[in-house]
């Protein structure tokens, strides 16, 4: 059986409730595909019309009650708000294996049913769909969007890598804050320590963030090249100089460890500029926060460089291993996160790049 693309669209209000960690430690450890590339959309009404009006002529095994459920929701929820035009936070999730679709659908995601339910799937544990004594339906919330039949997949994944390059990215004026706030906007890495095997280790740790009160506002799979890696970390090699008392040969070897970790690449292995600018081989998660004082917020909730110093209940504290396997970086200040953000190039789209790969 061949590979296919699959996705799952995390719903607005399943982000606005800080379910978005739990919904993705699921995604995570109850699936074999491979998750390939995220990204965060604000979708236009034209990209929601267009949608819906491909729901409406594919294949489906929905019920058509359900079928027509999707089709409002999509249209109330997913689209900018009809009074303000304030348009809403969906995260775009594509991952890649066999079978891909029917596994993520039947094994994760689950059916959406008005029946009582153990809560064994993401949309028995985050989803609602309660009907009054009439038998009519007084609230629908599904969770998460997905593709139900392979046969539909790749006609959806185009409609939205064609509207990802004006409805996606890092998104700017997704929220409305109170007058007088002054928002901030830093970056998280979740590191390659947490994606070596399955595991819900990633969303456990966003679900940890989000006791910060911040938004999550962009979000890209990086799989750091050695290029990368370097620029990225190149202000560690002084902080390492100092530490071992200016001794270079050990400073360079502790520097390369992190090199490793971070790309799972040896950089004296690699020759060629070009070869040093490929992806790397291990993967890591970067989220884009946004609020206020989301530096310090995020960092005080990250904990201390060192797990065995960071404070109970932060995430190196429960994650961690040693100071270079400490589970997620954050920026020490929004300059920082500015020069971090494009070193990883969170903008580049991805997902289009790859949709239009995959069906070439």
């Amino acid at each position: 059986m061949s590979e296919e693309l699959a996705y799952v669209m995390i719903n607005p209000y399943t982000i606005l409730k800080s379910r978005t960690g739990g919904v993705i430690a699921r995604l995570l450890s109850r699936s074999a595909a491979d998750l390939v590339t995220t990204r965060m959309f604000a979708p236009s009404k034209e990209l929601i019309d267009e949608y819906v009006a491909a729901l409406d002529e594919a294949e489906t095994d929905e019920h058509p009650d359900i079928k027509a459920l999707i089709r409002e929701y999509l249209l109330e929820n997913y689209a900018p708000d009809r009074k303000t035009g304030q348009r809403k936070r969906v995260m775009f999730l594509l991952f890649k294996g066999e079978d891909a679709v029917r596994r993520l659908h039947d094994e994760v995601v689950g059916h959406i049913t008005s029946e009582t339910v153990s809560g064994e799937s993401i949309r028995d544990t985050y989803g609602d769909c309660v009907k009054g004594s009439d038998g009519n339906v007084r609230y629908f919330e599904p969770a998460v969007m997905i593709c139900t039949n392979p046969k539909n997949v790749e006609r959806e994944l185009k409609i939205w890598a064609k509207h990802s390059e004006k409805d996606s990215g890092i998104l700017k004026n997704a929220i409305k804050y109170k007058d007088g706030i002054k928002a901030e906007t830093t970056l998280v890495l979740i590191k390659p320590d947490c994606f070596q095997w399955p595991s819900p280790r990633p969303g456990t740790i966003i679900d940890t963030f989000s006791k910060t009160g911040l938004y999550i506002v962009g979000t890209k799979v990086v799989r750091m090249s050695i290029n990368q890696a370097l620029e990225f970390y190149g202000p560690v090699k002084e902080v390492l100089l100092k530490k071992f008392n200016g001794d270079a040969a050990v400073t360079e070897e502790q520097f390369g460890k992190i090199i490793r970790f971070m790309t799972g690449l040896d950089q004296t292995w690699v020759v060629s500029d070009a070869q040093r600018s490929q992806p790397g081989q291990v993967k890591c998660l970067a989220l884009i926060y946004q609020g206020e004082n989301a530096v310090s917020k995020i960092r005080s909730v990250l904990g201390a460089t060192d797990p065995s110093k960071a404070a109970p209940s932060t995430v190196r504290r429960e994650f961690g291993k040693d100071v270079m396997v400490n589970t997620a970086h954050a920026s020490d200040s929004t300059e920082n996160a500015v020069r971090e953000t494009g070193i990883l190039k969170i903008e580049d789209n991805d997902l289009r790049k790859t949709v239009e790969g995959f069906y070439k």
